[in-house]
């Protein structure tokens, strides 16, 4: 595990647990180096003052805010540290939500709360079997890196996870993306069910995820390192052409997501949807009936 990032405590009511925060996910992404095509010399970055052109060390680089053209007001670290904000030394609990209320575009990245010391082991396995029974996630506020932010505290595992969170309105609104000309016949909304429902997995870990680009990469590097010519890793997928018959293109896709599955595509069509009910006055829309039972799908070997 990872050096903690964060120390201080997660309160809810009455309730204080002591907790060291640790990154939670790590990046695999390959880095590039900045270098002079001329000789292959490294290009570095210096920080220079515009008053003085002298280059400057992290420790004489302090916080300022420009509050005119003229006028930057210096901030220290230690004026922060010392605002008068309940999250600045802990992680404020200030509700219990249910999960699937949560817009998933507002979560961000996660980071493992440990249980810091033997005396927080007792209100930190109270607050994850209380989540857990509830099916519950607390939204939470907590203050790093000079800003106040919004998080969501779930149970993964046996312990706690923060995510920290975009506020409303730093969510830009999708209003005026809706695509002209978007009407749909049921039969085509019914096979895009039929497809969605051939390639429906009961877990994300059922599938094999593999950054392939990062692989491809890395072959290149070996290879010029080596001084060969890359392994050819396949041919590229040509890219889709327009969709002309979108009920066509459906059972197609239906067939092959079968084929790929282990399973027969006798039948790539799939039932009727059941039609749109109209909303009764007052604006009510009627009972619905007990769904039909589906025919249990063949598996793969």
């Amino acid at each position: 595990m990872p050096r903690p990032v964060w120390s201080g405590a997660v309160s809810f009511g009455l309730v204080t647990i002591p907790i060291k925060v640790l990154p939670a996910t790590e990046s695999h992404s390959i880095q590039f180096n900045q270098i002079h095509l001329e000789d292959g010399g490294r290009v570095r970055y210096q920080k220079v003052c515009d008053l003085d052109g002298q280059v400057l060390t992290q420790d004489e680089i302090g916080k300022g805010f420009e509050v005119s053209k003229d006028t930057i007001v210096q901030i220290t670290d230690a004026e922060l540290a010392q605002m008068p904000l309940p999250t600045a030394k802990a992680i404020e609990i200030v509700a219990f939500v249910p999960a699937a209320s949560i817009d998933p575009i507002r979560i961000s990245d996660g980071y493992y709360l440990a249980a810091d010391g033997p005396v927080s082991a007792k209100p930190y396995t109270l607050l994850r079997k209380a989540l857990e029974r509830t099916e519950k996630v607390a939204v939470a506020k907590f203050a790093w890196h000079g800003r106040e932010r919004l998080g969501l505290l779930r149970v993964k595992g046996d312990v706690l996870l923060l995510h920290a969170m975009k506020w409303e309105d730093e969510i830009r609104s999708p209003d005026e993306l809706k695509p002209e000309g978007s009407e749909l016949s049921d039969d085509e909304v019914t096979g895009a069910l039929a497809l969605l429902d051939t390639m429906t997995v009961e877990h994300l870990d059922d599938l094999e995820l593999v950054d392939r680009y990062r692989e491809a990469v890395l072959e290149v590097i070996e290879a010029k390192a080596e001084h060969r010519q890359p392994r050819q890793t396949g041919e590229p997928s040509a890219p889709a052409s327009q969709v002309v018959d979108l009920m066509a293109a459906l059972q197609d896709s239906v067939a092959k997501a079968k084929a790929a599955r282990g399973e027969t595509s006798e039948d790539a069509t799939v039932h009727e949807m059941p039609a749109p009910q109209k909303k009764a006055a007052g604006g009510k829309a009627p009972a619905k009936k007990a769904a039909a039972k589906k025919s249990p799908r063949k598996r793969a070997s």
